[in-house]
């Protein structure tokens, strides 16, 4: 057989039982995929020593086909080898790389023993590749490169000397493995002071900017109005934020729907195009913060003058009297309302009158005011012998209704007068008797025994005092006063 047509592939075993080398085809092959594995993005940064196959010849003696693998690949350094014999049953020879010589067929590396050193060549590159690598790490936006041995984020931030806290966002995990090329993001959450359409609060935030900030609220942000402009830091300043708000206005007895962005209902009620009067009213404050879904009832003033009769009510006082007994109340003068002329304004919101403004009143019948005294006369109960002068005025008071505090009053009247003496007579005066009647005659409409029985002049003296101060606490009272009744 001619070996143009020698089935078997190249490295096969030989008739002769011996196996041929490695063609050039071949070497290049091997040489290719070991410069593949260098230029790999995760391959080594530094270039990976050649390899070369076991060594052969006569010192080693042939390898068998069986022949376990090398333990660890070597460095190749190319070995001279003869070309191989040819002749009749031989394989015919191939073209070798120039300055390599060919070895006798009885020193050739096995197959086995090559592809164990292909195998040692690309396996150590994939090690050195997954064992370092270059990571981008963005901290608050201050972006740098880490070289680092660490298979996981947090192993990178650690070398990279960032230490985020429980709050802070870290993507990817921080238990996410990472590779050569990778980026690690980390934002700190802070907090900053935000005045939120009016209402200044404290908010937690990863936020670097001022349109970040907005981005984090949702639709709530879109179209908002702030003090600061979008690409500003977010700092330690308060940030003013104005978010559009939907409210509805009724005025007129109409429903306005408004979307606004105003930061007072005063100027979210312009923008609903409702002008409000100079005594109109409000249900919200024109200086309030609008809210979402706020309803504002806009009130209008009106204001109408009247000219009418209008009663002017009496007022009642009180005055203590040391001279009535305590808790005893008498009304010294009656109360009477007044009658006046009067114009004035009638205000009004939505037709509904809410108030009145006087502006001139004439007074055609004064009102009189009330005057009642009130006692404060502490009583003291006497004691009555029976049968005596005070016996028998207390029996005839109690008869006409006046015991208790009425007694007590005559009881004191009558004995400031004449001591219940019926034949007391005034030296000056000429005034007689118990009630001291001036002159004592007049007590003989009572009876004919007048000037000495006690109770024709106590009949006397308590139809006088009946008919002038309408009980004794009355006469008492004047007594008190005056000095005399």
């Amino acid at each position: 057989m001619s070996p143009s047509s020698d089935p078997r592939p190249a490295g096969d075993v030989s008739s002769s039982g011996s196996r041929r080398l490695p063609t050039r085809a071949e070497y290049r092959a091997a040489q290719a995929a070991a410069e593949r594995s260098r230029q790999s993005p995760r391959g080594p940064r530094w270039p990976v020593p050649p390899t070369r196959p076991v060594p052969s010849g006569p010192a080693s003696g042939p390898v068998r086909a069986d022949a376990p693998a090398p333990v660890r690949p070597v460095p190749v350094r190319p070995a001279a080898v003869r070309p191989i014999p040819t002749g009749p049953g031989a394989l015919a020879p191939e073209r070798l790389a120039p300055g390599v010589r060919a070895l006798r067929r009885s020193g050739t590396v096995p197959t086995v023993a090559r592809s164990a050193v292909l195998a040692g060549l690309v396996g150590t590159t994939t090690v050195y590749g997954f064992a370092h690598s270059t990571v981008q790490v963005d901290d608050d936006g201050h972006v740098r490169d880490v070289s680092t041995y660490a298979g996981t984020v947090g192993g990178v931030l650690e070398a990279a000397g960032v230490h985020p806290d429980a709050d802070d966002v870290v993507q990817p995990g921080l238990d996410a493995p990472v590779g050569d090329g990778d980026t690690v993001v980390v934002r700190t959450n802070r907090a900053i002071t935000v005045q939120m359409d009016g209402r200044t609060r404290t908010v937690h935030t990863t936020a670097r900017t001022v349109g970040e900030y907005l981005e984090s609220l949702g639709s709530r942000g879109h179209g908002a109005v702030t003090s600061a402009s979008r690409s500003e830091a977010l700092g330690r300043a308060p940030l003013a934020v104005s978010t559009r708000k939907t409210l509805t206005v009724v005025a007129d007895g109409k429903k306005h729907e408004v979307t606004t962005l105003a930061a007072t209902v005063g100027a979210a009620l312009k923008d609903a195009g409702v002008r409000l009067g100079p005594s109109d009213e409000t249900s919200v404050g024109l200086g309030e913060d609008p809210t979402q879904g706020m309803v504002v009832q806009v009130q209008r003033a009106t204001s109408e003058a009247r000219t009418g009769s209008q009663t002017l009510e009496h007022t009642s006082s009180e005055i203590e009297d040391a001279g009535l007994p305590k808790g005893e109340r008498r009304v010294v003068q009656s109360g009477r309302d007044g009658e006046a002329i009067t114009s004035y304004v009638v205000h009004k919101l939505d037709g509904k009158e809410v108030s009145r403004t006087v502006l001139a009143q004439q007074i055609t019948v004064p009102a009189r005011d009330e005057i009642v005294h009130v006692g404060t006369m502490k009583i003291e109960t006497a004691d009555v012998s029976p049968g005596s002068a005070r016996a028998i005025g207390q029996k005839m008071a109690a008869s006409r209704g006046w015991s208790g505090a009425e007694w007590v009053c005559l009881d004191k009247l009558w004995q400031k007068e004449s001591g219940w003496n019926p034949h007391a007579q005034n030296a000056s005066s000429g005034a007689y008797g118990i009630p001291q009647a001036l002159p004592g005659g007049k007590m003989a409409s009572a009876g004919s025994d007048w000037s000495t029985n006690p109770a024709t002049q106590i009949s006397w003296g308590l139809d006088y005092i009946q008919g002038r101060y309408g009980s004794p606490c009355g006469a008492w009272a004047h007594s008190s006063s005056n000095g005399w009744y």
